[in-house]
């Protein structure tokens, strides 16, 4: 992190000692957080929006996203190795653009041609249906449905988690992924066979 350090959440749920905060902000400052930012926040609010950017926009939005887009353009005729790169390699160059300047700078960083598209296609893949069902799924973190079904697994011995892993690693651009990133030299190695 070069001197820089990293934001840091803090929260407080019970202060039995009365410097429950004191000795959180000085655990922020230790590991760097001081030097970046500190945002107080409180656990209830942390774990929901942490569940929801996960499930939602991270890992679930942005994987179903990525396969559709692949699937869409394999079904269309085009080769898969062209569809992988389109769709999931150049991903990378567009999320570090946003997450070094924001939306805007990746706007402002990618063609004309790019951000002119995504202003015109964004909103009919993301509309306000896709919103309606992103409350859904805030509406089940909040209640308590996902974690219900998070436990079942659990206990169940991770069958459901376990048949969702292989489904998602047999997806075509699974398999097309792992024969291109074979050949690239430039990719860290996985360190999972699933990697």
């Amino acid at each position: 992190v070069k001197g820089g350090g990293v934001p840091c959440l803090v929260a407080v749920h019970q202060d039995a000692s009365g410097k429950a905060m004191e000795l959180g902000l000085s655990y922020c400052s230790a590991i760097g957080g001081g030097r970046s930012g500190i945002i107080e926040t409180n656990f209830r609010q942390e774990c929901e929006t942490d569940l929801f950017g996960e499930q939602a926009v991270l890992c679930g939005g942005a994987t179903e996203l990525v396969q559709a887009g692949f699937e869409t353009l394999v079904q269309a005729g085009y080769q898969p190795e062209v569809a992988y790169f389109e769709v999931l390699h150049e991903l990378k160059l567009i999320v570090d653009l946003m997450y070094e300047g924001g939306i805007a700078r990746m706007n402002y960083s990618v063609s004309d041609t790019a951000e002119f598209g995504g202003y015109l296609s964004g909103p009919r893949v993301i509309d306000a249906d896709t919103k309606k069902r992103m409350e859904q799924i805030l509406a089940e973190i909040q209640d308590g449905t996902f974690v219900k079904r998070l436990v079942a697994n659990v206990e169940g011995g991770n069958s459901e988690l376990e048949a969702l892993r292989k489904k998602n690693a047999e997806h075509p651009i699974e398999v097309t992924g792992k024969k291109l990133r074979d050949l690239m030299s430039w990719v860290d190695r996985p360190i999972t066979e699933t990697a």
